[in-house]
Formats: C-alpha cells, structure tokens, sequence
C-alpha cells in the first residue's frame, strides 16, 4: 500500500481527498476577483437607492481589501472561504431588500451580477494551483492512488476550474455541493467520495484549508485530516486538524 508522508507521520494510505478552493487553487486569485466584481456591483446598486453596504466593503462577506478595493485576504471562517453560491447570494440579497426591493427583485439583482462576475473570471480563466500541488498530484497518479474532490462548490464551476488548473484527468470523482443533501460540515460529501472511488474512509485521507474540510473529514472517520494554513500562515482556525502544513511541499508518496 502507498505511504503518504507528512512531517514526522507516515501513513499507508489508498486514496486521498481534496476541498477545491484554497486547497487545489489560490482562492484569491479566482474568487477574489469574483468578490471584488460582486462588491462593486453592489455599491453601484445601492448608491441607486442612496445606501452603502451595510458592514462595509469587508464586513459582507469575510474579505479584507487594500486602498483599491483589491481583496488581498480573507476571514478563513468566514463566508468568503466557506459559504455556498446560494448562501453568498442570500448575505448579498439581504443587502438590496434592506435598501427597498422586494427579496425577488433583490435576489434577481444579485444573480445577474454574480453572473456577470463568473463571466469575467471564464473569460480570463483565472485559476492559479497553489504551490507545491502538481509535483505532489503527479506522486499521487505514479502510486496509483484514487483521487477525489469534494468541494462546497457546483458541479459546473468546479469542473471548469479543474479544467483551467489542467488537473481534471487526476480525480477519479468529483463531489460538489448539488450532488448531497448535507454539504460540510456533514460527512455525506466524504462518504459519497469513498464510496465512488471504493474505498473505505479508514485507508483514505482528506486534505482541505477550513474546519469543515476538517470536521467532514472526521465525520466520515478517514485516517487523517490534513489542514493548509493561510497563506499568512494562520492555522487557528483549524481546530479539528490532526496535522497542520503550509503547502504541498510538507507531503510526498513512496510505494
């Protein structure tokens, strides 16, 4: 059986999961972009109705932004890094009807400029892999490991940017929000996951960058629950972490 080893730990394992956003890809290069679009789509709303985002421009959704409005971090347990497209839409929503729409009126309004915002990000394919992953995927594939992805995502987006990484070919499932009842911090995803790939979850691990990767992996009694640290290095917030690394350059695969 293959070895994965991290730290000081080795631990045989058949199969490795992975959350999608901040763990495959740098979430501030794809979804900071979003945000940063969304935002301004919404202060232009709302200066129609003579109000400004209620919170401020990093108050709404967990984001922190330089002089220019460039999102240059986030709240790693905010809705910025953890919400689903319908929650965020819900906290955006929320915003407009408190300015005076009526909730379809505000909710139809912050689809389009959601839509808006993810044209933009097809149009540049912005995805970025964080440092360290394709070295670490190609290990993986060379020790025949099953992959898989599971991410609070949709099944769209998630295979575009999985496409635009060149890493698709990798995973041999891919779990997103639509495909469970239960998103994380439950376990369905993990066990679905499993199950797709035939593996029991004790000879598999989960790798993700918040604590509901964390708690979904424990949840589903995989072996280990590996949790990325912020890129400034912030690891607080992954409480239920059985190990904490700064990149995939901590991991390697013997056979």
């Amino acid at each position: 059986m293959p070895l994965l080893h991290v730290n000081h730990t080795t631990i045989p394992c058949q199969g490795i999961l992975f959350d999608k956003d901040g763990t495959l890809l740098d979430i501030l290069a794809t979804w900071g972009l979003w945000a940063e679009l969304v935002l301004r789509g919404m202060e232009t709303q709302l200066a129609i109705r003579g109000r400004t985002l209620e919170g401020g421009i990093s108050g709404l959704l967990g984001t922190i932004h330089d002089d220019s409005g460039k999102v240059i971090g986030y709240d790693p347990s905010g809705p910025f890094s953890m919400a689903t497209a319908g929650e965020t839409e819900g906290l955006l929503a929320w915003q407009l009807y408190a300015s005076g729409l009526s909730w379809n009126e505000a909710l139809a309004k912050v689809k389009h400029i959601a839509k808006d915002a993810m044209n933009e990000l097809r149009k540049r394919q912005a995805a970025y892999p964080l440092q360290g992953l394709l070295p670490f995927l190609k290990q993986c594939a060379d020790a025949s490991l099953k992959l898989g992805v599971v991410t609070s995502d949709g099944t769209k987006t998630t295979a575009e940017q999985l496409e635009w990484l060149g890493i698709a070919a990798y995973f041999q499932t891919v779990v997103t929000r639509d495909h469970v009842v239960n998103g994380k911090p439950d376990p369905e995803m993990a066990e679905k996951a499993c199950i797709e790939l035939g593996l029991n979850p004790g000879e598999t691990v989960m790798i993700g960058d918040s604590n509901a990767d964390m708690q979904t992996a424990k949840g589903a009694g995989v072996s280990l629950a590996i949790g990325i640290a912020g890129q400034d290095g912030g690891s607080a917030h992954l409480l239920d972490a059985d190990i904490v690394i700064s990149g995939f350059h901590e991991l390697s695969i013997s056979s």
